[in-house]
């Protein structure tokens, strides 16, 4: 039986980190035309909860074994490292606790933060290959 849903395929090869993914998933959006989210991990919640509407999506993310390696532990130190190097309005300290808590095991990879922002959204189901 065919799916009503509609499919969207994310391929982990067309980007290699943060702001390149941030590119792609963007570029895979239905979106309007004078659209331009910010890069940032809050205006992706946003985004697709807004982006994808309301819609029942397949969400095919390919290769995701690459993405999770382009966006896990190294990736989010760095993320870290450049809130605390920009200073405020960032949060310094609790950056240094981020990256604490990463070289601790016990910290969110910017992967992990991703996967949970797209599976808290009830109309996407995602299939990661």
């Amino acid at each position: 039986m065919k799916s009503n849903k509609r499919k969207i395929i994310l391929d982990g090869n067309n980007f290699n980190n943060l702001e390149e993914f941030y590119t792609e998933i963007y570029r895979i959006m239905p979106n309007k035309p004078d659209w331009q989210p910010a890069y940032n991990l809050d205006a992706l919640n946003d985004v697709m909860y807004d982006g994808f509407g309301k819609e029942p999506i397949d969400l095919v993310w390919k290769h995701a074994e690459k993405s999770k390696k382009d966006l896990g532990l190294e990736a989010s130190i760095k993320f870290y490292e450049q809130k605390i190097q920009t200073g405020p309005p960032f949060n310094i300290q609790w950056a240094k606790q981020q990256i604490a808590d990463l070289k601790e095991g016990q910290g969110q990879t910017l992967f992990e933060i991703i996967l949970e922002i797209i599976q808290t959204q009830k109309h996407i189901l995602l299939k990661m290959k």
